[in-house]
């Protein structure tokens, strides 16, 4: 690991001002990613701005426009909130399936949201559900939000604060997860919101989370799984790797979208 620079605010808008201040630093969340990069020596950031000193950034709220989450909330509490059990099972359920204890206990909701891996659980939920995104400089929708693989519309200074997702009618996430890792080889998020009905692929596209409109047109009129037996994903779309061939995962996403409707229904 390379040396660095360490700021630990005690407000966001400390945390702005630090990161203004200091060209080259980089927001520290749960770590999750940027200190294994860090120690492999991946990564050289000339300092770190840690939030985990910043308490408004770890509420849990509900309200008349949904469940909003503070973007330093853990994994863990995600999981345990009686606010997320209630509104939306489902994202609790979620949460509880990331990693092991250990990474539900430290990382961050806003920190996978914002590194975008494109084998995290959090993105296909809050692209399924509609979720929008409150930064230090705007408001986001998911489709803002995620450019790609491990690319967001967060800009050099902005940081992400709160996530808000939407009153459900009814959702859930299914994944085949990599047995050592938890990630997603294939994960599948199903929503019925007011909007309308969504579904959204985690771990399986070759450009990160994607939605599937065949499936959505097939759950609006008929919100069974099958619905959705004869529908296809191409496999071109999709990635191909050590863990799972394209085709392979391509057969997974309708398994998983498939249990993601029993769930949810």
């Amino acid at each position: 690991m390379y040396n660095f620079d360490y700021r630990r605010p005690h407000s966001v808008d400390e945390a702005d001002l630090a990161l203004k201040g200091l060209p080259g630093a980089k927001l520290l969340a749960g770590g999750q990613t940027l200190i294994p990069t860090m120690k492999q020596r991946l990564a050289r950031p000339d300092t770190l701005v840690d939030l985990s000193a910043i308490d408004g950034l770890r509420t849990i709220t509900r309200s008349s426009e949904g469940l909003t989450i503070g973007a330093m909330s853990t994994h863990a509490s995600v999981a345990q909130s009686a606010d997320v059990k209630t509104a939306l099972p489902g994202l609790a359920a979620l949460a509880e399936g990331i990693g092991d204890p250990q990474v539900r206990h430290r990382g961050t909701i806003g920190g996978s949201l914002a590194n975008n891996d494109p084998a995290a659980d959090y993105p296909a939920a809050a692209l399924a559900l509609g979720a929008t995104f409150k930064t230090t400089k705007r408001t986001l929708t998911a489709e803002q939000f995620f450019k790609g693989l491990f690319s967001t519309a967060l800009e050099e200074n902005e940081i992400l604060t709160s996530i808000t997702f939407p009153a459900a009618k009814r959702f859930a996430y299914a994944k085949f997860a990599n047995p050592a890792s938890r990630y997603a080889l294939v994960g599948v998020a199903v929503a019925e919101t007011a909007a309308g009905v969504r579904v959204a692929v985690t771990g399986a596209g070759s450009d990160g989370v994607f939605r599937v409109p065949a499936m959505e047109a097939e759950l609006a009129k008929s919100f069974s799984a099958g619905a959705i037996a004869t529908v296809k994903v191409d496999a071109g779309m999709l990635a191909s790797d050590m863990h799972a061939a394209s085709d392979y995962r391509a057969h997974l996403i309708g398994v998983m979208a498939r249990r993601a409707v029993i769930a949810a229904g």
